[in-house]
């Protein structure tokens, strides 16, 4: 495992919920971003951590291979790769991104 997949594994284990993604929670930079930042805000997450791959062009690109998927943004609870917003989408329709999250009512 190369130095950018080392980051990307330690930033993803030490945190529960990350979101890879294009600009920040705050002021997200594509509307894929920004649907799921809307996503995780309407599932009750309060411990979002963000990950602004355009600051970074070694993650960008590493977060790619790492999951072996190839858009950004990228979800992952728990250590596990979720998904990226079309899939958050599913999940949070059908309940089971609620169920990932631990948030469900």
């Amino acid at each position: 495992m190369n130095d950018v997949q080392q980051r990307i594994d330690q930033l993803v284990k030490s945190h529960r919920v990350v979101l890879f993604m294009k600009g920040t929670a705050q002021f997200p930079m594509c509307g894929f971003s920004g649907r799921a930042v809307q996503i995780l805000k309407a599932c009750g997450v309060d411990d979002l951590t963000t990950v602004n791959v355009l600051e970074d062009e070694a993650i960008r690109q590493g977060i790619k291979e790492y999951a072996n998927w190839p858009t950004i943004p990228q979800l992952y609870v728990n250590g596990e790769f979720i998904g990226g917003s079309d899939i958050m989408m599913e999940m949070y329709q059908s309940g089971e991104l609620q169920q990932v999250l631990g948030t469900a009512q």
